[in-house]
């Protein structure tokens, strides 16, 4: 796959989508007294529903799985979204836009009565704190340091696969530049859900 700076889906066909399945999300944590709160800003949660099902039918969440996304390009959450769709992954995503709120996140899980995701996808390149940060909080979480993590990054640097392989990534993957191969990604994040050791 090549390496693209900024990626652009085509005009209404993810942004529409996006728009839609974000007004009727809703969360199914509550925030505690310690204040982390999926909903807050810079965190949204989604419900992943196959392509067959409609609004109007009630969440999977308990047959389902529980990703977290790190991506601060709201345009390649989207296809993100849409890929996991598309390959019939179920379940909940939360997409939070800086590592900051990340690694946040991540610490609530080790303290509070929060669940540890399935599988975290991560840009490296966030505003606040980098996507290198997130995977080492990751790594020494209590809960979740086993669970399976890819790295999806704009950058083909040598440099950048090696540091997310050391810092332990499960498995490094280049945005790729046309919509149709974005979208096949979604094969390979159901079988990272699937084979968590890569």
């Amino acid at each position: 796959m090549q390496c693209s700076n900024v990626f652009t889906a085509p005009p209404n066909i993810v942004a529409q989508a996006w728009a839609l399945r974000s007004a009727i999300a809703s969360s199914s944590v509550q925030a505690d007294e310690s204040g982390w709160n999926p909903s807050s800003e810079g965190a949204q949660r989604f419900t992943l529903r196959s392509p067959a099902k409609t609004d109007a039918e009630p969440s999977a969440r308990q047959d389902g799985v529980f990703i977290l996304l790190v991506e601060d390009n709201l345009g390649d959450a989207g296809l993100i979204r849409e890929a996991l769709e598309e390959h019939r992954v179920e379940g909940e995503l939360l997409v939070v836009t800086d590592g900051e709120k990340a690694i946040e996140f991540i610490q609530a899980i080790d303290t509070q009565a929060l669940e540890c995701p399935d599988l975290v996808i991560i840009d490296l390149n966030l505003p606040k704190r980098p996507g290198r940060d997130v995977l080492e909080q990751l790594r020494r979480s209590e809960k979740c340091h086993l669970l399976p993590v890819v790295v999806l990054s704009s950058s083909g640097a040598m440099k950048d696969r090696a540091d997310a392989a050391r810092l332990g990534a499960t498995r490094y993957l280049q945005k790729p530049l046309r919509l149709k191969e974005f979208l096949d990604l979604g094969a390979v994040f159901k079988e990272a859900l699937r084979n968590p050791l890569g």
